[in-house]
């Protein structure tokens, strides 16, 4: 049975594995929650549906595309900014779970630079739900 005050705990585990600036051993994170490391991933797991590991990893991989959609950022810089340290097991592993490699990824969220067109995946749904066709042309001729 899980208590209130466990809850409370993971919760904050689980934000500080969110960070990517801490970078805490998910050992020193189970010791702030109070619990074994073995327990700890146990309850987080059951708790969030992965485990500290998975989680982390996934927020690092969230925090990637963010910046790489942004196109401020290389690849590189991207890849260390949040937490990786080999470019190569960054980039195999962004696009395993991403499902295109990392500087795809970046080209297809990249802003157009003539002003007034916008590639058909940046189209806000809505408008081509009260719109249709018309919408799209409308974006696709200027």
């Amino acid at each position: 049975m899980l208590t209130h005050d466990a809850l409370i705990r993971l919760c904050r585990a689980r934000d500080r594995l969110r960070e990517t600036e801490g970078r805490a051993p998910i050992a020193a994170i189970a010791r702030e929650a109070g619990l074994s490391p073995y327990h700890f991933i146990r309850q987080f797991a059951a708790v969030f549906g992965a485990t500290p590991h998975q989680f982390r990893i996934d927020a690092r991989i969230e925090r990637a595309k963010h910046l790489l959609a942004r196109g401020n950022h290389s690849v590189t810089d991207v890849c260390f900014e949040v937490g990786f340290e080999s470019l190569g097991s960054f980039s195999d592993l962004f696009a395993r779970r991403v499902g295109v490699p990392p500087s795809q990824y970046r080209r297809r969220w990249q802003v157009p630079s003539r002003v007034g067109t916008l590639p058909p995946a940046l189209i806000p749904g809505c408008l081509l739900l009260m719109c249709g066709e018309a919408a799209a042309a409308i974006f696709k001729k200027h």
